[in-house]
């Protein structure tokens, strides 16, 4: 097991979860229901599939766990396009948190990398 405190991706997508509320609040209230929750659960959901995955018994499980988180990250990243198109969210912000989903991406590829090879 891990101990997913220590985990640098659990920490940096726990640090991100914020930046995209923050974002979202800037959303017309029509999309509430729409991408500002869908864009939220997204966000929390990386986070919590990795601190759920760190409980399994074996890497194994947990790879399953980080696929899921990585599904998520796949998610927030077609979802901040499609805002952005929309016109929801400014050119800045955009870039801003796009660069650091492909940032998470590539920690959590590269952990389960590392994972898969112990295998």
């Amino acid at each position: 097991m891990h101990n997913y405190k220590e985990l640098e991706i659990w920490k940096m997508s726990v640090a991100y979860c914020p930046k995209v509320y923050k974002a979202t609040e800037r959303f017309p209230e029509k999309e509430r229901f729409g991408l500002i929750s869908q864009l939220n659960r997204a966000v929390v959901s990386i986070p919590s599939n990795i601190a759920e995955g760190s409980a399994k018994s074996s890497d194994k499980h947990f790879l399953i766990f980080l696929e899921n988180a990585l599904g998520s990250c796949f998610e927030i990243e077609t979802q901040l396009l499609v805002s952005f198109e929309l016109g929801f969210l400014p050119q800045h912000d955009y870039d801003a948190l796009s660069s650091e989903i492909l940032i998470i991406i590539k920690r959590i590829n590269n952990f389960m990398n590392f994972l898969s090879k112990n295998l």
